[in-house]
C-alpha cells in the first residue's frame, strides 16, 4: 500500500508521496513513487503512483522511454498540447499495461491495477490536477474537488477535509500534507517514511525541487508531536458527557 496527495491551490500545485511498499511484513522495501518530466519554459509533468509496484513501475517506464526518442517511441507527454492530452495518455498506457496480465482479453486481476495522479502546467493552459483509474479514465480537480488521494486514503482525509484552503500558503500546504500523511503512518503499517513532496508555482514553467522528508526529520517530529498534543488538548477542552443514572 502507499499514500499520494496532490493538492490544487490558487497559486499551484503541491505534490507528497510516502516511499514504502510491502509484500508482507518481513518484505518492506523503500522506492520513489513520485516522477516528473519538464522542458522548462514550455512544461512541467508530475505523476505518483499507488497500486502493484510492477504495474507502476512498468508504466513510468514506459512514459519514460517515449520522451527519448522522437519519432521512434511515441506518442510522448513531452509532445502533448494541454494536460488534458497528457492525462489521457497516461490513462491509456496504464491501460495498455494492465491488459498484459490480462487472459484472453479479459480485465486483468485487482491485483495488478494501479491508480495515478498527474498534475502540472503546458504552455499558457492553466495547471491542472487529475486522478487516473486503472481502467484508464480519469477525472479532474475542481473548486468543488480541490485534492486527490490514492492508495490508503481514509486515515489522512479528514484534516484535510476540514483544513485546506486553496488559498493557503505552499508552506502552510505542506505542513497540512505532513499532519495528513503522520496521521496515515500511525494508523497503518503499509505507509511509512521517507516522504517526498514537490511543489509547483503556477506559471513558472519549471519544476520545483522533490524534497525528501526522511525519518530523523526534526520539523516533521516536531509536526508529529504537536499535532497529537494538540488533538489531547482539544478533545480535554470538548464538553463533557453527562451519563444519565440507570
Amino acid at each position: 500500500m502507499t499514500y499520494c496527495v496532490g493538492l490544487r491551490l490558487n497559486s499551484g500545485l503541491i505534490f507528497m508521496s510516502d516511499t514504502r511498499t510491502n509484500a508482507g511484513v518481513d518484505n518492506i522495501s523503500t522506492f520513489r513513487k513520485m516522477q516528473c518530466w519538464s522542458v522548462p519554459g514550455e512544461r512541467v509533468i508530475t505523476i505518483m503512483t499507488a497500486g502493484n509496484l510492477a504495474t507502476t513501475q512498468a508504466v513510468i517506464s514506459l512514459l519514460d522511454e517515449r520522451t527519448k526518442a522522437h519519432g521512434e517511441r511515441s506518442p510522448s507527454i513531452l509532445e502533448q498540447p494541454s494536460m488534458f492530452q497528457v492525462a489521457s495518455l497516461v490513462g491509456d498506457t496504464l491501460r495498455e499495461v494492465i491488459g498484459e496480465h490480462a487472459d484472453e482479453g479479459q480485465r486483468a486481476d485487482a491485483a495488478f491495477n494501479a491508480t495515478m495522479i498527474v498534475g502540472g502546467q503546458v504552455g499558457d493552459g492553466e495547471p491542472r490536477l487529475f486522478l487516473i483509474y486503472p481502467e484508464g479514465n480519469f477525472i479532474e480537480a475542481s473548486d468543488d474537488t480541490p485534492f486527490f488521494q490514492i492508495g490508503e486514503t481514509k486515515y489522512g482525509r479528514p484534516i484535510l477535509v476540514r483544513a485546506f484552503d486553496p488559498d493557503m500558503s505552499f508552506a502552510d500546504a505542506v505542513k497540512l500534507l505532513m499532519v495528513s500523511f503522520d496521521s496515515t503512518i500511525k494508523a497503518n503499517l503499509s505507509v511509512g517514511l521517507p516522504l517526498d513532496f514537490q511543489v509547483y508555482n503556477a506559471n513558472s514553467l519549471k519544476p520545483g525541487k522533490i524534497n525528501r522528508i526522511e525519518s530523523d526529520d526534526m520539523y516533521f517530529q516536531t509536526i508529529s508531536a504537536g499535532w497529537g498534543d494538540a488533538l489531547k488538548l482539544a478533545f480535554d477542552s470538548l464538553p463533557e458527557f453527562k451519563l444519565q443514572p440507570e
